[in-house]
């Protein structure tokens, strides 16, 4: 998979996406400095959101459009809050460009046809689906056959409905895909990140795997990359004070710096199967066991269990020897301390 500039397989970098989501708080201003406050915190990618509250849902005051579910917008009707928080489609090509000159990817999550459309005037690197998004087959293949990276969370998705989803994709000829282990709750309780999943959603289902995450700080990031994510995404806010639907489980700026420093620290200690020794560890061994002298002998005597063990340092023979030479005659006068060598021992 590559998205823009950027590679992405199983020897990459992990792919850090800063979502903007609502924290545009309603403010170009705002948005163009997120976008900025995201490339000096090291992420690869700034995603917006594309829909408005008509194509998203229904202005309707219906109990079934009522926000109930014990979220952080509960008492609030659909319609109202993404008409609150939608980004203006009119900002979309500034943002975008203000990107470019950041040298940061930019995409959007499509919510509906009218929104692809537009993005595709944009011309999009890749797409994103959002969780709840997963069960929107005609969306998933209309967005696919646009011959893009597709990438997908699973936040309320069943087994089932990521393979509804990935078949979508398969019969528009897309087979570029991405899924993110995503735990669609805000914030998201810590045990129910279950990354695990990770490894299982890459190896089941033979695509890149990530994690689109909604936990508070950034620990689960860090597991996310020793379970071989190269995708994670974080929402992204300039400063929580100023307050929005997305507010309270975004991070600020020295959060995702922080978050970014440690992801990349992971992957270098996650490494490379490798059982060379590097120089450095080279030089460790002269501190393993080898075969000492620990008793002063005289050349015709026989090494036995008293006069040699295995101890540290690691100058003298393997210590896998020991058996060979024991009831063996020495040919020289040996100290206790000297390191014995096969020289020293009678053919």
């Amino acid at each position: 998979m590559k998205i823009g500039n950027f590679k992405i397989d199983q020897n990459s970098p992990v792919f850090i996406i800063a979502e903007l989501s609502a924290n545009h708080n309603g403010s170009i201003e705002t948005a163009i400095e997120t976008v900025k406050a995201a490339k000096r915190a090291g992420a690869n990618c700034i995603k917006l959101q594309t829909f408005t509250a008509d194509t998203i849902t229904l202005d309707s005051k219906k109990e079934d459009f009522k926000i109930t579910q014990g979220t952080l917008w509960d008492g609030q009707y659909l319609h109202d809050l993404y008409k609150s928080t939608h980004l203006p489609w009119e900002w979309h090509q500034q943002i975008m460009e203000v990107a470019k000159q950041e040298e940061l990817i930019c995409f959007s999550s499509p919510f509906d046809p009218t929104s692809v459309e537009f993005l595709e005037t944009l011309n999009v690197p890749a797409y994103k689906i959002a969780s709840f998004e997963i069960t929107d087959i005609p969306l998933i293949e209309l967005i696919a056959s646009k011959g893009k990276p597709v990438i997908i969370s699973t936040g309320i998705a069943e087994q089932e409905d990521i393979e509804l989803a990935l078949d979508a994709c398969y019969r528009m000829g897309n087979y570029d895909i991405a899924l993110l282990k995503c735990t669609s709750s805000y914030p998201a309780p810590i045990q129910e990140a279950n990354m695990c999943m990770v490894k299982d959603l890459a190896e089941r289902y033979n695509v890149i795997s990530g994690l689109s995450d909604h936990t508070m700080g950034n620990i689960v990031p860090i597991v996310a990359t020793a379970f071989g994510a190269k995708i994670i995404e974080k929402h992204f806010i300039l400063d929580r004070s100023i307050g929005g639907a997305d507010a309270s489980f975004s991070m600020n700026e020295d959060e995702f710096t922080s978050m970014v420093k440690a992801v990349r620290q992971a992957e270098s200690a996650i490494g490379v199967v490798d059982y060379t020794l590097t120089e450095k560890q080279l030089s460790g061994r002269d501190f393993c066991r080898s075969l000492y002298i620990v008793k002063d002998i005289k050349a015709g005597d026989v090494l036995t269990k008293e006069n040699v063990r295995s101890v540290r340092p690691g100058f003298g023979m393997h210590p896998k020897f020991y058996n060979d030479i024991l009831n063996k005659n020495v040919i020289v006068d040996l100290e206790k301390g000297t390191a014995l060598k096969m020289s020293f021992i009678e053919n």
